[in-house]
């Protein structure tokens, strides 16, 4: 018995911390902008803040810290703004990415 739930085990415990890795996590929302116009500016502190428009329209931004890992804001309502959602602006972490 005890053999076969450490073979079960080797099997589903993979499954089981991808599903962990990805849950949660939104794919990259600058991947699907066509024709996005990004303005790149690199702050003091060496932080990287990309805008993505489309048509003028600010979509996403894009903040790459210089330590961390990069975040994005959005704007999902189409006012041109990041959205501040109450109480806290939605701020997403791409924790980890594959190829």
């Amino acid at each position: 018995m005890r053999i076969a739930t450490t073979a079960l085990l080797g099997l589903l415990l993979p499954v089981a911390l991808a599903a962990c890795a990805t849950m949660g996590q939104p794919a990259d929302p600058t991947a699907g902008l066509e024709n996005a116009d990004v303005t790149r500016q690199v702050a003091e502190n060496g932080d990287v803040i990309e805008q993505y428009r489309v048509a003028g329209q600010l979509k996403v931004v894009k903040v790459t810290p210089s330590r961390g890992p990069v975040y994005y804001l959005m704007d999902t309502d189409g006012d041109g703004r990041p959205d501040d959602g109450a109480p806290v602006s939605p701020v997403y972490w791409k924790l980890f990415e594959w190829n």
